[in-house]
């Protein structure tokens, strides 16, 4: 066969003879096992393995990864086990091809679970042994190369899952090449009749280009030449893909994306790439905002180069990247150039540094995920391509995803900073936590010691850390919050009862767990302040066992209310009750316990039943802030807005949030205000009363419009 002799060509000028031995043994093992098989294009099965280790010659991988290419179906379709790979080609083989084999769908109960399920046994092999996700990525390729044999839905859910999980992958592992390739494939399915239209207008330009791309060749080629930079200068051509999202990026006409000419210049070291910017910012005038230097600060794959864009002739936009051999050969391979230039100094060395501490990120959101599905959307939000920069008080410099926020920024300082961080100082001056980072923000953390997550925060942190972080801690803290109300339900149902709850023994608990198959007392309590179960049928159940549990308990069986209970209470937003107000509890499933005014008009509504109803009452020590809304009509005069925040904050109040409504000669002023209690609020009225302006003042118990 033509291919397995390529092959074993390909392999020879870079491995010894012994090695390519093995890999000729491991491709007739191949040929064997998938003997009589066929591709649905009508080749024989083993063209496909072939082509994927024709893939990874040029990155140079090692026997072990080129035998894995050859293996890598041979346990999934037909009856060789991992244990006969393992004996006939050692044990790292093997786990290479584990790695890479699917598992069985039966397992799971959709086809969204089981291709989630393979992600995660996949980058757990990628991040015991990198080669895993060259080989797999190699294999997509060559499948996204002879996808026209599939049905026109196979061709784009494959597609689809290209362009969202292995071209970014492949981009944040620096694989430039791979990267472009599977994107361009992906439009071409995805996309087909403006791929076709895109195509072939770049061809026409590409024509109509060369000689104006020769004459700017020339030109860069003297310049260096004059200041003494010994250099290579090549035309750069953009890929497809990344024309159409600059399209639709920016709202531009393909004319406009290929108005400017790429150019790329490799030399020997770095101060050559500086003094070759400087040549060239010489010949033609710099584009002012349009200078990035990836050698100083590289991007999160290792990426490291010098951009600028210039003013060509006539006007014509030109954009340079400046780099030297060793950076262009890390941007082609990426993390792949550990072995195609295994001589290769300090920055392939920090290469390998970020892509450890990435796939360490993607483990530890993938040990804190509920499921598959939800480790699934964690990584297409870390697979982000473009980073931005920031620098910790120290000065050290951390890549974010581009829409990072400062919790983003304090989970990847440490997770202890992310738990207990309560604001932001960004560029020295005081933010709140949801604020958006840009490159060169210097970010500082603000943490307190009892501070912890908000549920608020998964609406604006976006890296897999943070969230999975965030979530953990969430889950855990209801929990246990869950059950410090289930036991306060569960002492008021004993209270109706007669029951003290120190008469019900362990044992009573033991036979309880066994009888509802829970598995724990926790988990019972737990369930109670969730609404899962009826406190009533709870404390019924544990007294049936008991004896004489019939005398009266001096409390009402009211529960207090402290205000740091945290998610397992929650005050109703229809309502917006603050101490002082007379409240009434209401057992939602699932939620916990919610906390409405007496007059709430919700809840009459909602017609519950009088079961569903709770005595609630405030705790006479409450020392927390709560949410309140206000609503003030003012005449229409200068500097009222600036009065009446005046007046809020004199009597010791923040402002949460302010907005308002003009209506001719008078203004609705609405604020959300945090206050202690009702006589708080009632002073902050009475101080807003005063300014002469105020025609009318109200509470609104409810949230703002």
């Amino acid at each position: 066969m033509a291919d397995a002799e390529t092959l074993l060509q390909e392999v020879s000028s870079y491995l010894t003879q012994k090695d390519v031995e093995r890999i000729r043994l491991a491709l007739e093992f191949s040929e064997s096992a998938h003997a009589g098989q066929l591709r649905k294009s009508g080749e024989p099965y083993i063209s496909h393995p072939i082509a994927v280790a024709l893939i990874l010659t040029p990155l140079h991988l090692d026997a072990q990864a080129i035998m894995a290419a050859l293996l890598h179906d041979v346990v999934e379709d037909t009856h060789i086990s991992n244990e006969e790979v393992a004996e006939k080609f050692g044990k790292p083989v093997a786990e290479l091809v584990d790695g890479l084999s699917k598992l069985e769908r039966i397992e799971f109960e959709t086809s969204e679970d089981a291709q989630a399920e393979n992600f995660r046994k996949m980058l757990l092999a990628m991040a015991r042994d990198v080669r895993v996700i060259l080989i797999k990525l190699a294999d997509r390729l060559h499948n996204m190369r002879t996808l026209d044999s599939m049905s026109r839905e196979e061709c784009e859910r494959i597609a689809r899952e290209t362009m969202e999980i292995y071209a970014p992958i492949a981009n944040r592992l620096g694989l430039n090449s791979i990267y472009q390739e599977l994107e361009d494939l992906g439009f071409k399915h995805l996309r087909p009749s403006r791929y076709a239209v895109l195509s072939k207008a770049l061809k026409v330009a590409r024509g109509n280009r060369r000689e104006v791309v020769g004459k700017i060749l020339k030109a860069i080629q003297q310049r260096l030449e004059e200041n003494g930079i010994q250099a290579q200068v090549h035309g750069r051509e953009k890929h497809l893909y990344g024309i159409y999202k600059k399209m639709q990026a920016k709202s531009l006409a393909f004319s406009e994306v290929l108005d400017s000419y790429g150019f790329r210049v490799l030399v020997d070291d770095v101060p050559s790439c500086y003094l070759a910017l400087g040549a060239l910012h010489g010949l033609y005038k710099p584009i002012p905002g349009k200078f990035k230097d990836y050698i100083a600060i590289p991007k999160g794959n290792g990426y490291q180069s010098l951009h600028t864009k210039l003013f060509g002739p006539y006007g014509t936009p030109i954009e340079v990247q400046i780099r030297t051999v060793e950076m262009h050969r890390i941007a082609e391979a990426g993390v792949a150039s550990h072995w195609l230039y295994k001589t290769a100094a300090t920055p392939i060395d920090d290469l390998q540094k970020k892509t450890h501490q990435w796939l360490q990120s993607l483990l530890e959101s993938l040990s804190q995920s509920d499921s598959s599905i939800e480790f699934l959307e964690h990584l297409k939000v870390d697979l982000f391509p473009d980073d931005v920069y920031v620098f910790t008080p120290k000065g050290k410099i951390l890549a974010l995803p581009r829409g990072a926020t400062a919790v983003d920024f304090a989970y990847s300082v440490h997770t202890d900073i992310g738990n207990h961080c309560v604001a932001a100082k960004v560029n020295f001056e005081l933010a709140p936590l949801r604020t958006e980072l840009r490159s060169g923000d210097r970010v500082e953390i603000i943490t307190a010691p009892n501070a912890r997550p908000n549920p608020a925060w998964l609406g604006y942190a976006i890296t897999s850390k943070a969230r999975s972080q965030i979530r953990h801690l969430l889950k855990t803290m209801h929990f246990d919050e869950s059950i410090q109300l289930g036991e306060k339900l569960l002492n008021q149902a004993f209270a109706s009862l007669g029951v003290k709850p120190q008469d019900i023994s362990e044992s009573q608990w033991e036979k309880l767990v066994r009888d509802t198959t829970a598995k724990s007392r926790a988990e019972i309590l737990a369930d109670i302040g969730l609404g899962r179960r009826l406190n009533m049928v709870v404390a019924r159940q544990l007294a049936r066992a008991g004896e004489g549990g019939t005398n009266e308990l001096p409390s009402s069986g009211a529960i207090t209310i402290q205000g740091t209970e945290g998610m397992a209470v929650q005050f109703a937003k229809c309502c917006r009750p603050i101490p002082g107000d007379p409240i009434i509890g209401v057992i939602k499933r699932g939620q916990g316990l919610i906390v409405h005014t007496h007059d709430c008009p919700a809840l009459r509504k909602g017609r519950r039943s009088a079961e569903d109803w709770l005595d609630v009452t405030w705790d006479r020590h409450i020392n927390k802030p709560f949410d309140v809304n206000i609503k003030i009509i003012v005449a229409n005069q200068r500097g009222v807005l600036a009065k009446a925040a005046a007046a809020i904050a004199e009597a010791g109040s923040n402002i949460e949030n302010a907005h308002f409504t003009n209506e001719g000669d008078y203004t609705t002023l609405y604020f959300t205000l945090q206050v202690g209690n009702r006589m708080h609020l009632a002073n902050i009225m009475r101080n807003l009363r005063k300014i002469p302006e105020v025609v009318r003042i109200s509470r609104i118990k409810s949230a703002p419009a």
